[in-house]
C-alpha cells in the first residue's frame, strides 16, 4: 500500500488531482436540479454533492461550487426561493452529465440536451420529466463555506412525486428498483445492488438482517 501525503497530491495535474479526491468520499447521490430566473429562463445542472440533513423538518442541502464556476444555479434559486432535485436514470444518464457543460445562461438547459420540463401547479421552478422520484424544495439558506468559495445550500422539501409502489410499509423507499444511479469521481455513473437491511441497532442487541 502506498502513501500519499496531500503535498504530493497538490502538485498533480489539476483533473487528475480533482478525480482522485472526488472518489475518495465514495459513491454519491446522482441528481439533476431544476431552477428557474425571475424572467422564466429554465436551467438544468448536474450535482453530485446533495445531502440529507433531516427527517424533521424535512431539510436536504448540496454544495455549490464557486459563483466564478457554477453561478447559475444558486442565482436562480437565491432570486426565486424554488428549485427541483431529480434522480438521475440509465435511460438519460448521458444527457443528465452533458448539462455540466458551462452553457451560457441564456441557454436552456431541458432543450441543449434533449430533456422534458415538468411543471405542477403553484411550482415555478422545473422538474425533469423522465425522472422517476423527484421533488420541489423552497431556500431555507445559503452558508457561504468561506475556506474554498463554496456554499451549502439548504432546502425544505415541498412536493414529491414518485411511483407509490416504490415506497415499502415502513417507508423505504427502494431506489434499486427506480434504477436511481449514483456518481463516482467526475464523470462515472453507476447503478446499485441492495446487499441487506438490518434492524435497529442497540448496544445490547445482535445484528439481525430485515430483508
Amino acid at each position: 500500500m502506498r502513501h500519499f501525503s496531500i503535498d504530493t497530491v497538490s502538485t498533480w495535474e489539476r483533473f487528475y488531482r480533482a478525480n482522485f479526491i472526488n472518489c475518495l468520499s465514495g459513491f454519491k447521490s446522482a441528481n439533476l436540479i431544476g431552477t428557474v430566473n425571475k424572467e422564466g429562463q429554465p436551467n438544468l445542472a448536474v450535482f453530485s454533492s446533495v445531502v440529507h440533513l433531516g427527517s424533521d423538518p424535512a431539510l436536504i442541502g448540496f454544495i455549490n461550487r464557486p459563483l466564478a464556476a457554477a453561478p447559475h444555479t444558486i442565482q436562480n434559486i437565491e432570486a426565486t426561493g424554488a428549485y427541483t432535485i431529480n434522480h438521475i436514470h440509465p435511460s438519460f444518464v448521458a444527457e443528465a452529465h452533458q448539462t455540466s457543460a458551462k452553457y451560457p445562461v441564456e441557454v436552456n438547459e431541458f432543450e441543449a440536451v434533449g430533456l422534458k420540463p415538468l411543471y405542477i401547479d403553484n411550482l415555478i421552478a422545473p422538474f425533469v420529466a423522465e425522472s422517476i422520484i423527484k421533488y420541489a424544495l423552497q431556500l431555507v439558506e445559503i452558508v457561504p463555506i468561506k475556506h474554498n468559495n463554496t456554499f451549502l445550500v439548504i432546502g425544505a422539501i415541498k412536493d414529491i412525486l414518485m411511483e407509490e409502489t416504490l415506497i415499502g410499509v415502513d417507508g423505504f423507499i427502494s431506489l434499486e428498483k427506480a434504477e436511481s444511479m449514483v456518481s463516482l469521481g467526475l464523470d462515472a455513473y453507476f447503478t446499485t445492488k441492495l446487499v441487506a437491511r438490518y434492524g435497529y441497532a442497540k448496544p445490547d442487541s445482535t445484528i439481525i438482517k430485515t430483508d
